[in-house]
């Protein structure tokens, strides 16, 4: 797991940030969760995006991609656990955070500035089982940040992609301890990557995904530009 936070250098983009921005490189950066350079992620990418589309619409159609067409693991029942991206998309499942993975795979390989975001919510529709976090991601377009949530959609639930306000898959309940995490990330979370990497089934998941996180944001809640 040292492994996990060995980067690989990206390159800056311009017209899409400042070229003298260096925090934003991290953003864009491959790693052992994020691995957009491996065969099965560049045959996708091939397949998703074309030179004519702008970034606003490549964010659309990888966030609509990875919301509709890959199930969240408890929703389908999967029987293989995922947390890297690439094995997200060979397996077709994923939990919140395997997920969120996947989108930021997808937009990194397009030099779309791409991070992760946390929420504290209840892992039933109340505190009975305790709380977890969750996953979602921070996109980087025309020159600020947007919240997408790639879940996936159920009754209850109905993310959107949305430029303006976020529209996200869980809102905080009164009356139990959800909250947001503020700020973006620019790696995923590792305490659940290391609970992904051993769990062996659902069940797995739901005794041991962490309920916390602990760390500094990458970029805090005052730099961030909606």
């Amino acid at each position: 797991m040292k492994d996990f936070f060995k980067r690989k250098s990206a390159k800056m983009v311009s017209g899409i940030w400042d070229k003298g921005d260096r925090e934003m490189e991290k953003f864009l950066e491959v790693n052992e969760y994020i691995d957009y350079n491996s065969e099965i992620i560049q045959s996708k990418v091939s397949e998703l995006f074309s030179e004519k589309m702008n970034n606003i619409e490549k964010a659309k159609v990888a966030y609509e991609y990875v919301r509709d067409e890959i199930p969240h693991s408890f929703d389908c029942n999967a029987g293989i656990i995922t947390a890297k991206a690439s094995d997200v998309l060979k397996y077709k499942t994923g939990i919140c955070h395997a997920k969120a993975n996947l989108l930021a795979a997808l937009l990194r390989s397009q030099e779309i500035p791409t991070g992760f975001c946390f929420q504290r919510i209840t892992l039933m529709a109340d505190d009975s089982m305790g709380y977890c976090v969750h996953a979602y991601n921070a996109v980087y377009l025309e020159n600020r940040w947007i919240k997408l949530d790639a879940r996936g959609n159920k009754e209850g639930i109905n993310a959107k992609f949305s430029l303006g306000e976020p529209i996200l898959a869980y809102s905080v309940q009164q009356g139990y301890d959800e909250y947001f995490w503020k700020g973006i990330y620019a790696m995923p979370h590792l305490e659940t990557m290391e609970m992904l990497e051993v769990a062996k089934s659902l069940q797995d998941i739901l005794d041991n995904i962490p309920d916390k996180i602990t760390g500094t944001p990458d970029i805090s809640e005052n730099e961030i530009r909606f």
